[in-house]
């Protein structure tokens, strides 16, 4: 499938019709109304790769590299979000207008005759990634096209599932950050298929972390790269979503986690809280 990647489009033609296959056997089964676990949304955004630091074609995923004023700083993450119940509920109905990113998704119409209910989380879920990829990027949200639904990802630092939602852009090429974002980060999806880029992540913990998951560290996957301004760790949940989209789309499996070499990762003591001068979201 590797010949796929090196044609954009085609490359996006084949992940929407994998993760609407997958889709359809998804547990999408959320309470809406449960506080101590709501409603999280990312967008893995895939968009060109043309002018990318090692990469002169094909996709690229765009990912948000998080500023020192917000809780884990450093890390790169996917846009996204908890839930705004009134504002996405409007937005998630505005998006199946005619024209609009779910009445352009080719799926869209089987998943509401066949599934209501779940095309309606489906939904929810994009417009939840949508508000926040503007808020954060400002991403235009009339240009983004639906690939599809991945997998929940539980957070286990926090009481959080995540449902991510594939979406390619494909005529944005700038993006201004928040606050919240260092700033964008490109990654080909070219890359994320050579082994060598995975390592694995000794991370060792802070004292209050430690207490929690009552050990001192931990040997995590992640990938490594160079984005053309230094070395990029991708790690976490976000590592999980991305290799999950590369094995549902392209049956691509990184090597055992015990066969990579170690790289060692001191967490922040502020990690997890984020500065005392940071408004939390």
């Amino acid at each position: 499938m590797k010949h796929v990647v090196r044609h954009t489009h085609r490359f996006v033609d084949h992940a929407a019709r994998v993760l609407n296959d997958n889709g359809r056997r998804l547990d999408l089964s959320v309470d809406r109304h449960r506080r101590d676990d709501p409603i999280s949304s990312v967008l893995l955004l895939i968009g060109r790769a043309n002018g990318v630091h090692g990469c002169r074609r094909g996709p690229c995923l765009i990912l948000n590299k998080r500023s020192r004023f917000v809780r884990q700083a450093g890390d790169l993450c996917f846009p996204g979000g908890g839930i705004a119940p009134r504002r996405d509920s409007l937005l998630a109905r505005l998006l199946r207008l005619p024209g609009m990113p779910l009445a352009r998704w080719p799926y869209w119409a089987h998943w509401r005759r066949n599934d209501r209910s779940r095309a309606e989380l489906v939904a929810l879920f994009f417009a939840i990634g949508l508000r926040e990829s503007f808020e954060e990027m400002r991403l235009n949200p009339l240009g983004v096209d639906l690939v599809g639904p991945l997998p929940p990802q539980r957070l286990r630092m926090f009481q959080r599932t995540i449902y991510p939602v594939a979406a390619w852009v494909p005529r944005q090429k700038h993006y201004f950050p928040n606050w919240e974002v260092e700033k964008i980060v490109p990654l080909p999806i070219e890359h994320l298929l050579r082994p060598g880029g995975y390592l694995r992540c000794r991370l060792i913990y802070p004292g209050q972390v430690q207490a929690k998951l009552n050990h001192r560290a931990e040997d995590l996957p992640c990938f490594r790269f160079d984005d053309g301004e230094g070395a990029q760790l991708l790690w976490g949940a976000t590592y999980h979503i991305v290799v999950t989209f590369l094995e549902l789309v392209l049956g691509f499996r990184p090597p055992p986690l015990g066969s990579r070499p170690l790289v060692m990762k001191p967490m922040a003591p502020d990690y997890l809280s984020g500065p005392r001068c940071a408004v939390q979201k």
